[in-house]
């Protein structure tokens, strides 16, 4: 039992260190201005056009850190304070999002996968936990392991998302620094913020990853007791 109570408390304290460590980051490099004073709007219009991007739009969006990227309307989505700020983690979080543009237009092929695997992991998540929790619950390990099935292909999407954020995360300090958005001494400033926000789909990959493994666990051992 307290093994168990362990293992959840483990479960809940990765996603949290990581959300901690993007916002402290974040708020840390939010207040540091970048010396060109260029926003994050303006920082993401002069990369789209500097790779012939000039059909991707740039939009505000209500929130914190809601940025994002939407490629079915080529729409790179920037929270207000990123849009209108000119600070290094500003020139960071939209030089990524504007990465993730840079992707689609190069058919980048990990992001079409993804894709790909968005009807499937979204079944997956909803579906997953009843199937389980019904399969133990009725005894019927058939429907439990259907269950894992569908958890597994959510697992899949969030493992594929991370070489698609961190390759993001690359061409976007490429771009700021070939392109003398940020100097050198600022480089290093924005790639603690660039690193600081992958770490949170790697703590919910390796979140994801131990419960499938734990369900796994917990399914071959009731195989083995009837």
């Amino acid at each position: 039992m307290i093994q168990y109570l362990i293992y959840l408390g483990v479960l809940m304290l990765i996603p949290i260190w990581a959300q901690m460590r993007v916002r402290s980051t974040y708020s840390r490099y939010s207040e540091v201005r970048n010396s060109t004073g260029m926003t994050g709007a303006e920082t993401a219009r002069r990369i789209l056009d500097a790779n012939g991007l000039y059909d991707v739009t740039i939009r505000e969006v209500p929130g914190s850190l809601t940025d994002h990227y939407d490629p079915r309307d080529k729409s790179v989505n920037l929270s207000s304070d990123i849009y209108h700020g000119a600070s290094i983690a500003g020139t960071a979080v939209a030089a990524h999002e504007v990465g993730h543009a840079i992707q689609d237009a190069k058919d980048y092929t990990f992001m079409r996968v993804r894709s790909a695997l968005v009807p499937v992991a979204n079944l997956g998540s909803n579906l997953s936990y009843i199937l389980i929790l019904a399969g133990v619950f009725l005894g019927m390990m058939q429907l439990a392991a259907l269950g894992v099935i569908f958890f597994a292909a959510a697992v899949l999407f969030q493992l594929v998302t991370l070489p698609v954020e961190f390759d993001a995360s690359g061409r976007a300090l490429k771009q700021i620094v070939s392109l003398g958005i940020v100097q050198n001494s600022e480089k290093k400033q924005a790639k603690k913020v660039l690193s600081a926000a992958a770490m949170t789909y790697v703590a919910a990959a390796l979140v994801s990853m131990m419960e499938l493994v734990r369900f796994i666990l917990m399914i071959t051992m009731s195989n083995r007791e009837e």
